[in-house]
């Protein structure tokens, strides 16, 4: 991770929206990559979602399990700035559905 998105999440210095973009789309390709499956949607507006863990396929409709966060929040979780109780109990992140909290044992995906 670069010390730019680094700085980011920890100072809040906004990198260029490309910058964040990549680093949002990558990371989540990665947890598609680690917790393969169609059971949970992760959603990071207005760069990206994927749909991961093994279990029931959603095929249309709203998703029943759902995690949302903004680009910051997400890249934190990502790196292991922030822990995935810490950013539920914040209210930066919202899960919804009995299965979406599966995603924080693919979290970090990286060390800090």
């Amino acid at each position: 991770m670069s010390d730019v998105l680094l700085a980011w999440v920890d100072d809040g210095v906004e990198p260029e929206r490309a910058i964040r973009k990549d680093a949002v789309k990558a990371s989540l390709e990665e947890l598609a990559r680690r917790a393969p499956g169609r059971s949970v949607e992760v959603r990071v507006p207005p760069f990206g979602a994927v749909q991961c863990v093994e279990g029931p396929r959603h095929t249309r409709g709203t998703p029943p399990n759902v995690v949302e966060a903004d680009p910051r929040t997400w890249i934190a979780l990502a790196v292991g700035r922030l822990s995935w109780d810490d950013a539920l109990a914040a209210g930066r992140v919202s899960a919804s559905g009995s299965r979406a909290g599966e995603i924080a044992a693919f979290l970090p995906l990286r060390t800090p």
